[in-house]
């Protein structure tokens, strides 16, 4: 009798050990089965925009036997430079200088330490403009009174949102537009936007003028200036999930 109840125990522990082991090993549900896959991809967008402000550099340069001559001729034309630039450029234009030095002239002969045979002065003047309109006066009015070094212009947007905004939006929908177009691909959906990355910049146009035949016609000539377009660019990079 005993031996009976011990073997009728350990039967219904190996039925209740089967039972659980079947719990657990049940077919799992539609949705347990679902493979997710993460997608990379990009989209790109220029928008032109009309700049709205000019910065100029403009330079005196003079040179002298001694430092004091170089220093004093320049000091002399860049208050002259300066003038003329504010006329020019009329209210509302920002004019600073923005870099100075005096420099020693030096000759050099082959086996002889060199020697110095004067100095040059400096002054750099930065001009920032809002009326673009106002670039070509400005610098034939700092050639005429005096200044002998233009170096560049650069021309910026100041006001910049709205160009940005709309750039950053149209990205974005390019590289959302991918993301759909590669999941149908695949034969799936875009359910989960994981990551969005966003860079951009502006790529300033080159206006028209030759520095150098500028100076050599200044007395006749006014100094042709074409503005352009700047090329307000936005990337984005998008990881989405696809099932």
């Amino acid at each position: 009798m005993k031996r009976l109840f011990t073997t009728t125990w350990a039967l219904t522990l190996i039925l209740s050990a089967a039972s659980i082991l079947h719990a657990q090993t049940t077919t799992p549900s539609s949705s347990d089965t679902r493979r997710t896959t993460r997608i990379t991809v990009s989209g790109d967008s220029i928008v032109q925009a009309q700049p709205d402000t000019a910065i100029l550099t403009i330079s005196v340069v003079t040179q002298g036997r001694r430092a004091i001559d170089a220093e004093q001729e320049n000091a002399s034309r860049t208050t002259t430079v300066m003038q003329a630039v504010k006329t020019a450029a009329g209210p509302g234009a920002e004019v600073k200088t923005s870099a100075y030095s005096v420099q020693p002239q030096r000759m050099y002969r082959e086996g002889q330490a060199p020697t110095i045979t004067g100095y040059e002065a400096r002054n750099t003047v930065t001009v920032t403009i809002g009326d673009l309109k106002k670039v070509g006066p400005v610098i034939d009015a700092a050639s005429q009174a005096g200044a002998n070094d233009i170096a560049g212009i650069a021309f910026t947007l100041r006001q910049d949102r709205p160009a940005r905004d709309q750039a950053l939006s149209e990205a974005t929908r390019e590289a959302m537009s991918k993301a759909e177009v590669l999941a149908r691909a695949l034969g799936r959906k875009v359910t989960r936007i994981v990551e969005v990355q966003e860079e951009g910049f502006i790529r300033p146009p080159q206006p028209v003028y030759q520095a150098d035949a500028f100076m050599a016609k200044r007395e006749s000539v006014a100094t042709p200036i074409e503005v352009g377009s700047l090329d307000i660019t936005s990337r984005v990079l998008l990881i989405a999930e696809v099932e």
